[in-house]
């Protein structure tokens, strides 16, 4: 296993034109790192005290994909290749503010990161002291960099979002390039943006997923 552990800073902005969207990377810059499919699993206890405090087990596979494999909101076009590895995240509550983050309109948090060679294993293991999966989420993300930024731009069943990570400045001047404000930032997860939608539609909470 290799470890890495590191204090993330990061913001989420949904996005209403994914053709605009990637017109603005590429004028201010931003470097293409390659694109992935994902598929996640939150793992919490049967009493979701994890989700409850605000923090996060999960193990996601990552599968590369070509630029071309796209949701279309009735289907996925799922990938054929295996996926290249498993990566376990374990993320602490976020901080609420502070001189560090300057704002708490940007979330900051805690995560360590574990690459599993057995990931089947470690998913036996996780379930033999009690958790259990409680979401499962799908998403393609095409990552790409700035100097000081990392930025993920994440297509799911629910929208399109792009993920801004570094330091407050470095978050705001990218935005500002992007034509975004301070009020389109969102600190929340996925699945708070998927209990959103549920709510929105009247559908009952499962999981972010395509339709096969």
């Amino acid at each position: 296993m290799t470890r890495t552990t590191n204090r993330e800073i990061e913001i989420k902005l949904r996005v209403r034109d994914l053709a605009t969207l990637l017109r603005a990377l590429l004028r201010i810059g931003a470097a293409s790192k390659g694109r992935v499919f994902e598929h996640n699993t939150i793992y919490d206890t049967p009493e979701s005290a994890f989700r409850r405090a605000g923090r996060l087990l999960r193990l996601r596979f990552e599968t590369p994909v070509p630029r071309s494999a796209r949701a279309t909101g009735t289907h996925l076009d799922r990938p054929k290749l295996r996926p290249r590895g498993a990566i376990l995240t374990a993320k602490a509550p976020p901080h609420q503010g502070g001189r560090r983050s300057g704002s708490a309109r940007y979330k900051e948090r805690l995560e360590r990161e574990l690459a599993l060679h057995n990931p089947t294993q470690f998913e036996r293991a996780i379930i033999s002291v009690g958790l259990r999966p409680r979401f499962i989420y799908e998403k393609f993300r095409s990552t790409f960099d700035l100097p000081e930024l990392h930025l993920d731009l994440d297509e799911t069943p629910v929208g399109t979002f792009l993920e801004l990570e570094g330091s407050p400045r470095a978050i705001d001047r990218a935005a500002r390039a992007l034509e975004f404000t301070p009020r389109d930032y969102f600190r929340g997860t996925y699945w708070d943006v998927y209990a959103a939608d549920c709510h929105r539609r009247g559908r009952p909470l499962r999981n972010m997923v395509f339709p096969s």
